[in-house]
């Protein structure tokens, strides 16, 4: 990948299908999402028409599952076969693995993912894959990413996932409340840690641990930036204004839609629009770089 030639690097594109088209989520879930966020996007692109898509618009795009096969009794999406077939998409495509935290060793296939299949990061979402990421229990996980110097990307906040449905599908929204991270932020310093998401109702605490952390980032995914809380326009505009990554949640919302809507915030300075919508997301990435091996 040249970073240079992208124009933006989209933080946050979900792989929903693989290719023998088995989906993450079963359809009651499938459904629940689309009509919460009432996208008219095909809801399960392939990563080949993801990376087709992205590389039209000369943006990068940090692709990822989410395993979550304790939660929801399904066999996960292969974040190997991911790595796989982004590799050959490497001009756009930043693959990122999924490891389930139930999962005695987790530690041990992300260390593989990294090394053996070129994974850039990893996403964990708390709610889906119903953990606690404060419990010590996964600590051995975050030591490993740690080591690698790779980021964590942690969904927060709402989500559109079980949205609507008795009791949520089970789905508990505590679970990803940023202020769990706070511990993992300060025990694992050396980890990067991006929020995903405007963390609604949670906003005051991820801008907190953002500006109090060094090591946390957030991303700006899952929301039209039109309808941003105002105190995380005013943080990405000045003091967090290194901490913050242009994110769309593809396919849920494109970057099209996001872009323009973001173009119109006018309170977010010119010279800090490039720091937003690519040079955040290059630096935590190590893009010109290669991961670290333990």
């Amino acid at each position: 990948m040249d970073p240079d030639a992208l124009r933006a690097i989209d933080f946050h594109v979900h792989v929903e299908q693989d290719t023998h088209g088995n989906l993450a989520l079963d359809s009651e879930l499938m459904d629940a999402s689309a009509r919460y966020f009432t996208s008219g996007e095909n809801r399960t692109p392939t990563l080949e028409h993801i990376a087709d898509y992205y590389r039209r618009r000369r943006i990068g795009a940090v692709v990822f599952t989410v395993d979550a096969a304790h939660a929801l009794d399904r066999p996960a999406l292969s974040s190997e076969d991911i790595a796989a077939a982004a590799a050959h998409h490497a001009d756009v495509l930043i693959p990122f693995g999924s490891v389930d935290p139930h999962d005695p060793t987790a530690a041990d296939r992300a260390r593989r993912l990294v090394t053996d299949h070129g994974a850039r990061g990893f996403k964990f979402h708390p709610s889906l894959q119903d953990f606690n990421p404060e419990d010590e229990r996964h600590y051995p996980l975050y030591d490993t990413i740690q080591n690698l110097g790779v980021p964590a990307l942690f969904h927060t906040g709402q989500t559109g996932i079980g949205a609507g449905l008795p009791g949520g599908r089970g789905i508990k929204l505590r679970r990803s409340n940023p202020m769990l991270l706070d511990d993992v932020a300060a025990d694992f310093p050396g980890l990067t840690i991006v929020l995903a998401h405007p963390s609604v109702p949670w906003q005051d605490e991820a801008i907190s641990i953002a500006t109090h952390k060094a090591n946390v980032y957030i991303d700006l995914s899952g929301w039209s930036p039109k309808y941003f809380p105002p105190q995380l326009v005013k943080a990405a505009s000045t003091y967090l204004k290194h901490k913050v990554l242009f994110g769309s949640d593809y396919p849920l919302i494109t970057p099209d839609r996001w872009l323009t809507d973001f173009a119109h915030l006018e309170t977010i300075k010119p010279d800090t629009r490039p720091l937003i919508l690519k040079e955040n997301a290059r630096h935590i990435l190590n893009l010109n770089d290669s991961p670290r091996l333990p």
